[in-house]
């Protein structure tokens, strides 16, 4: 089927499933996806990491703001949260093209000291700020910082036992090799691309294409799943793969990528995709 052809195939199932209401959301989203798509068979399933697969364990803004305190600065949970959104996407990527293997650290602590830095900007001096950003730092390193969704070890599980070779794609750091392992799931995986490492964030088509490199993969024989609508799904569109934005709150207003409300959907998806 030609993309265009796709496209309005797309369109007129998401019309029917907008007008019908004798049948589940998810079941229609499903049966959206699937009769929309028509690929050569997929072999793998590639994940963004923070908001698809894991969480942390409480709010950001909650986390920032709880230590803030320690260090005499008073910021409200909900301010610190709409700064880290704002601060963190006008943020350079977290990538560092021609870096050399033993500088990638170095330059990733600094990436996020100076995040940080931006988002307290405007609660005046911080005296002790060098030693908050430690403990930060330190804190966001750590497991038990995080949690996985409760849908996340079945779906990799149930994929894995399919035969798909899965990755993780996603814009962090280092740091997140050993937060993936402490949650037990980082053996799932065949790879994980992390954005500091390759030199390219999503969502440049670069990454995806690292990825797909790693396993000789076609970029239409891989889907990836991930809850940023720009980074993950028409970033993984743009590079050639099947882009899926993961909506759990169903309030996506984009009705150009296939969507899911939960990762539960996605080995539902794929199998309808390869049974076509």
């Amino acid at each position: 089927m030609e993309e265009d052809e796709a496209l309005e195939r797309f369109e007129q199932f998401e019309r029917f499933e907008r007008m019908s209401s004798s049948r589940s959301t998810a079941s229609l989203r499903s049966t959206t996806i699937a009769c929309c798509l028509n690929f050569m068979s997929l072999k793998a399933v590639f994940f963004d990491a923070a908001g698809t697969l894991i969480k942390t364990i409480r709010p950001v803004g909650e986390s920032y703001a709880r230590l803030a305190q320690k260090y005499g600065v008073e910021a409200s949970p909900e301010e610190i949260r709409e700064r880290f959104r704002s601060c963190f996407a006008a943020a350079p990527p977290l990538a560092f093209p021609g870096a050399e293997a033993g500088e990638i650290k170095a330059l990733e602590r600094q990436w996020w000291k100076e995040l940080v830095r931006r988002i307290f900007e405007p609660y005046g001096e911080f005296p002790g700020f060098d030693g908050y950003f430690s403990e930060l730092f330190g804190y966001f390193s750590r497991p038990d910082a995080w949690m996985l969704y409760p849908e996340t070890a079945e779906t990799l599980s149930l994929l894995r036992e399919r035969g798909f070779i899965l990755d993780v794609i996603s814009n962090f750091d280092s740091r997140l090799l050993a937060i993936l392992d402490g949650l037990g799931i980082s053996s799932g995986f065949d790879s994980v691309v992390i954005s500091s490492r390759v030199g390219y964030a999503k969502p440049a088509p670069e990454i995806f294409h690292a990825a797909l490199g790693l396993h000789g993969l076609k970029a239409e024989e891989a889907l990836h799943v991930g809850d940023s609508l720009d980074k993950d799904a028409a970033g993984a569109s743009g590079a050639g793969l099947t882009g899926v934005l993961l909506d759990r709150s169903g309030k996506g207003a984009s009705n150009s990528f296939p969507r899911a409300r939960s990762l539960r959907e996605i080995v539902p998806l794929v199998e309808r995709i390869n049974a076509l």
